[in-house]
């Protein structure tokens, strides 16, 4: 297989683990939130320090998943979740 193409579907399984991975991760800021059956506002100080992270966490995958999108030129009609 050329280079490029090892490279190309070595960035897709990347860019593969990434989408799972925030997947999994926006699960569980949805399971915290459902746990404690309150607004985000009215949460717990240690939920709502454990929110906070995980949502760093989600917006720093995020990040990550946009930047590997530009390097295989995933844009417009070929971009995840475009209609």
């Amino acid at each position: 297989m050329p280079a490029d193409k090892s490279d190309q579907l070595a960035l897709v399984q990347q860019y593969q683990g990434l989408v799972e991975a925030y997947e999994a991760l926006d699960r569980r800021i949805d399971e915290l939130v459902s746990a404690s059956r309150v607004s985000r506002d009215e949460m717990s100080a240690a939920d709502l320090r454990r929110y906070r992270e995980l949502a760093r966490q989600r917006a720093e995958m995020l990040s990550d998943m946009r930047l590997l999108e530009q390097q295989l030129d995933l844009s417009g009609d070929d971009a995840p979740g475009a209609d």
